[in-house]
């Protein structure tokens, strides 16, 4: 997988900056020091203690994006992926000063210990009456790491740290102390893991463009925030239901010798969490939702209960393909030195007014989706006596023959989808015509009940095709069995002629609903030439409508887009190409093979 290396700015220097002007639009309640890039909320009540916290930019929204009532006081950045020098840091000190205290969070990282650790030590020389009113907190859940490997530089911070964030802020913002706040956030701190995997290197801005990392098929389990290489790397990429028992293995596992990092007892019902699934960057909501779910279901196959599921960006690697899971082991029963569950969940709960903290449903989620009740499989079947084909075996085979063509076309029309549309009009395609062989093969699709059949053909396309295709196909072969049921008596054989009527009758239907005529580049234009060519002859001349629908599908290579997704795609690159309609063409396929 190639590094995307294109970035949206107005230069690598600025960046950051530019970043954090835009935050402060988005969120006005923050005040922005631009020399030391640092942003704090401008209305902090100095009876409350303030959290600091910051490091290297490129981890949006962390750090600066968790600043607001509820959670942070203030974030001072460094530049991409490096730590804040300690003038910074002091001055975000300065400017989150109360009459409570502060507690600075950082991620266990060297240049933010160090940088944040001599500001804060700064400080306390400046003001030695202030020395204890300045609380440090590191934050480390990587279990990438090994106990061996981090025996001195410890484990990395991750997005664990903004669980951190978030309840430590909400108990400063209820009036805790200072050492109450402070002792949350170690206790969180410490009970909080963390693994990434990633699918490639982010891309730092401003750099020389980068080359692939890992090999196409490859992933890295431990990969970290900063490029950092992982503990192991697996090929090809598996599935998220083999890929994630795997990580909840590192993060739970008690006879690991180099992590069991918590005490999770491995027994059901014992272990309760909290579970963070965050964004690296690069990963679509759509595949986020789906390792969230999985990962839910993998925790409660496992016996943990799942007391709160977070999602989305948390803690980000620019634009790294990822995403990482963390666990917030919750105390175990008669445990008296941790916090309780409920406080935990309820400080998680409360309300934080920054733009970086994500929605939570503040329940717990059900083992398994609320579903809806299923529909029975009551065939939708037309009234009336069934119409017969001329020849219904014949009939049948055609059906069968035109659908093992489309499957067998589902690389080609792909490709020209890739190149003319959004790629998926191969797949859909081939996804209709194995429903329709299954109905085949059910029984439900013959050449005795022609409307019937048809009308499962409908079902199917809007069904197994879904999208625009699927519906323009399922209303033009509704059209068509109310055509021909009009057309024909009640167990009669269909003739050519009254075909070749239902045809046209569903083609006048069909652009009820579309705005396409020919020459659009679209399947109207080989649909409408092989329907118009076909009532010339009385739906005698098969041949050559079938020819005359070919016709137009070639045509559709030198026509300019006027509808669907091809219109959308520069009209000169196409012509270049020479790329028929990918629409077009399945429609040339079914008709070829299903009459020719």
């Amino acid at each position: 997988m190639s590094v995307q290396n294109k970035h949206f700015l107005n230069t690598p220097a600025s960046l950051v900056l530019d970043s954090l002007r835009g935050l402060c639009a988005v969120n006005p309640k923050l005040v922005l020091d631009e020399q030391n890039k640092t942003v704090y909320l401008g209305s902090h009540d100095k009876s409350k203690v303030a959290l600091l916290c910051g490091g290297g930019s490129g981890h949006e929204p962390a750090h600066a994006g968790f600043v607001g009532e509820g959670i942070l006081t203030g974030a001072v950045c460094g530049n991409v992926f490096a730590s804040p020098n300690a003038s910074q840091v002091l001055r975000g000190i300065e400017l989150v000063d109360n009459d409570k205290g502060t507690v600075i969070i950082v991620k266990n990282y060297t240049g933010d210990v160090l940088n944040f650790g001599l500001a804060k030590e700064q400080y306390a020389a400046l003001h030695p009456e202030k020395t204890e009113q300045v609380k440090f907190v590191i934050v480390g859940d990587d279990v990438a790491v090994g106990k061996t490997q981090g025996s001195i530089v410890g484990r990395r911070g991750l997005a664990g740290t903004v669980l951190v964030y978030k309840i430590a802020g909400a108990l400063a913002d209820r009036g805790g102390s200072l050492d109450d706040v402070f002792n949350m956030a170690q206790w969180v701190a410490s009970n909080v893991v963390t693994i990434g995997v990633g699918l490639e290197h982010c891309h730092v801005p401003g750099t020389a463009p980068a080359v692939s990392h890992l090999q196409e098929s490859e992933i890295e389990i431990g990969m970290g925030i900063h490029n950092e290489a992982g503990n192991r790397r697996l090929a090809p990429c598996p599935p998220l239901n083999e890929l994630i028992p795997q990580l909840l293995d590192m993060l739970t596992s008690t006879s690991d010798p180099e992590r069991s990092f918590l005490p999770f007892q491995g027994e059901k019902g014992k272990d309760e969490v909290v579970l963070l699934v965050n964004n690296l960057g690069g990963i679509s909501e759509l595949e986020l939702g789906a390792i969230v779910g999985e990962a839910r279901r993998a925790l409660h196959s496992r016996g943990v209960v799942v007391h709160r599921v977070l999602s989305g960006s948390f803690m980000t690697s620019l634009n790294m393909p990822g995403f990482s899971i963390t666990l917030l082991l919750l105390p175990s029963e008669g445990n008296g030195s941790s916090p309780s569950t409920s406080l935990l969940l309820s400080l998680l709960d409360e309300p934080a007014d920054a733009p970086g903290w994500k929605w939570s449903s503040r329940t717990a989620p059900p083992p398994q989706p609320q579903l809806a009740p299923a529909v029975s499989e009551v065939a939708k079947e037309a009234s009336g006596s069934p119409l017969k084909a001329a020849e219904p075996a014949s009939c049948k085979a055609s059906v069968e023959r035109a659908c093992r063509a489309v499957i067998a076309a589902e690389p080609e029309i792909t490709r020209m989808d890739t190149i003319a549309g959004d790629g998926d009009c191969g797949l859909t395609l081939k996804a209709g015509a194995e429903a329709v062989l299954k109905k085949l093969s059910d029984g439900r699709i013959d050449g005795n009940d022609l409307v019937g059949s048809i009308i499962t053909v409908a079902q199917v396309a809007e069904e197994a095709m879904g999208g625009t295709s699927g519906a323009l196909y399922s209303i033009f072969f509704s059209a068509l069995a109310q055509g021909l049921r009009s057309q024909s008596a009640a167990g009669e054989t269909v003739t050519p002629e009254e075909w070749s009527n239902a045809l046209t009758y569903a083609l006048n239907k069909l652009y009820t609903y579309t705005r396409a005529r020919p020459p659009s580049r679209t399947l109207v234009d080989p649909l409408s030439a092989f329907v118009e060519t076909l009532a010339q002859s009385a739906g005698r001349d098969s041949a050559a409508a079938v020819q005359a629908a070919a016709s137009a599908a070639e045509r559709t290579k030198d026509i300019e887009a006027k509808a669907g997704r091809s219109a959308y795609v520069e009209g000169d690159r196409l012509k270049q190409e020479r790329v028929a309609d990918p629409g077009a063409w399945g429609v040339k396929t079914i008709l070829e093979s299903l009459l020719g």
